[in-house]
């Protein structure tokens, strides 16, 4: 049955708990609610992925309603379709729909749009979210099918079924302002928690660290895309003895060449893996127990909330020389920077950063302070709260 629709209300919708996409749908919840605004949330209900949301914001769940994303049949594949956003929507009585993660819809929706197949029609100008990478606003030759994406968006911004859309990508933000002046499009911040600093000698004995290495942070899932057999590869290749040391944090895919190099490391009294889901306070003495962060990504497009949360712990980055990421760590000159899948410059930037004298470190985290102000959770939360205020406004 269909809930009363409410002006103050929201639907966030979010069907996929690995990765950022909890720690965001937090920082969503959290900010909404501050701000007045009644919240349902359409997430994963199986009990696994709910233990995983418990544990980054299981403060604000008694504060929300909360619905199936999905049929459960459905849920294991997380293929979103606008019938089910729409039927959601309809559902929690909420005046907008808000995606999380605007990808999990964009490329289904925008590319029937090119042929004239708008969406649901109960979506129109009450459909919203946060688009991660739509490097179709920037790129000057298109496969087939980002030309495709690139029409759609167009015929859907003409048409006013998008509102509010917020970019974490702030170049990209420009280029579609730009070109629709009119729409509510908006920048955001990746933010990185609050109250993201804790003691370094604590946060080492928590996770069994050696406290004379220099310690450099894989965070997250090492799929390929992410490029940890890259650091793997790069800390086998350092020989020792060096005071290099890497933790790896985070649930890791079933690699079985991956997961024997780790234990090499291991072994050899060199690596600290920590193979499962870190609660949001693990999260920071992770990064409070490292002394740089990698970034090692192959063809990353956007910006990253591993490099935010770097910058928030006051932290250097190591990061492969692509797109944005590259361009933020030169511009605040908070790290190194590699060629992409390079292991050999990959291994001697940690060398370098291992080895780095004093006035250099300190050099590289002021940079990470000085990016820090530009993606806090106060930027983010500001610019979150005022696109949504201005989106209901106009559903009254």
């Amino acid at each position: 049955m269909a809930a009363k629709k409410s002006s103050r209300s929201v639907l966030v919708y979010e069907p996929n708990v690995d990765g950022h996409h909890v720690p965001n749908l937090g920082f969503i919840t959290e900010d909404l609610l501050g701000a007045g605004v009644a919240v349902t949330l359409a997430v994963d209900t199986r009990p696994a992925a709910l233990k995983r949301i418990a544990g980054q914001m299981a403060d604000l769940l008694p504060h929300v309603n909360i619905i199936p994303a999905m049929p459960e049949k459905f849920a294991a594949t997380k293929v979103v379709s606008p019938a089910q956003v729409a039927d959601c929507l309809e559902k929690s009585g909420a005046a907008l729909a808000f995606l999380a993660h605007f990808n999990d819809l964009a490329s289904t929706v925008l590319r029937r749009a090119a042929f004239g197949r708008m969406p649901d029609a109960r979506l129109r100008g009450r459909l919203g979210g946060i688009y991660l990478r739509p490097q179709f606003l920037a790129a000057r030759w298109l496969a087939p099918n980002q030309a495709l994406k690139k029409i759609g968006f167009h015929r859907l911004m003409q048409s006013s079924w998008l509102n509010p859309l917020l970019l974490f990508d702030s170049q990209l933000c420009k280029l579609a302002r730009k070109r629709y002046p009119a729409a509510p499009i908006y920048p955001l911040a990746d933010p990185y928690p609050e109250n993201f600093s804790a003691a370094r000698a604590a946060a080492r004995k928590q996770f069994n660290l050696p406290a004379d290495k220099f310690v450099f942070l894989f965070y997250g899932g090492g799929y390929k895309r992410k490029g940890l057999h890259l650091a793997v590869t790069a800390m086998l290749k350092i020989s020792p003895p060096n005071n290099a040391f890497l933790l790896c944090a985070g649930l890791q895919p079933q690699n079985q060449q991956l997961s024997r190099d780790l234990e090499t490391l291991r072994s050899q009294s060199r690596a600290e893996i920590v193979d499962r889901y870190v609660s949001a306070e693990e999260e920071k003495q992770l990064f409070a127990a490292c002394d740089a962060v990698l970034l090692p990504y192959l063809g990353h497009q956007g910006t990253s909330g591993i490099l935010s949360r770097a910058a928030g712990a006051g932290k250097p980055a190591i990061a492969s020389d692509e797109n944005l990421i590259g361009h933020i760590v030169r511009q605040y000159q908070m790290g190194l920077l590699f060629q992409s899948g390079n292991v050999p410059a990959l291994q001697s930037a940690m060398g370098r950063a291992a080895a780095a004298p004093e006035a250099e470190l300190s050099k590289w985290q002021a940079g990470a302070q000085a990016y820090a102000k530009n993606c806090s959770r106060g930027v983010f939360r500001s610019a979150l709260v005022a696109a949504v205020e201005t989106a209901l406004a106009v559903q009254k």
